[in-house]
């Protein structure tokens, strides 16, 4: 459990360019409870994982929208 814990949470922070402290303030968490669920103390919950999802299609839509309002200027 603590491998795919683990490689879930550093996946998540290397595709949206955050540290597990800055993934926690995103969220609203503790950083204590990211550093459980990626060592594997505690579960990562589903929940969570929607969360990290969620929070990646947004950083796409802002790239994809800065994109578009940088090329018409």
């Amino acid at each position: 459990m603590a491998k795919n814990s683990d490689n879930l949470i550093k996946k998540t922070c290397k595709e949206l360019g955050l540290t597990q402290k800055e993934l926690a303030e995103q969220m609203g968490i503790a950083e204590n409870t990211i550093s459980q669920w990626s060592r594997g103390v505690a579960p990562t919950p589903a929940w969570a994982v929607k969360m990290f999802e969620l929070l990646k299609i947004e950083r796409q839509y802002n790239t994809i929208k800065d994109f578009f309002i940088n090329s018409t200027k």
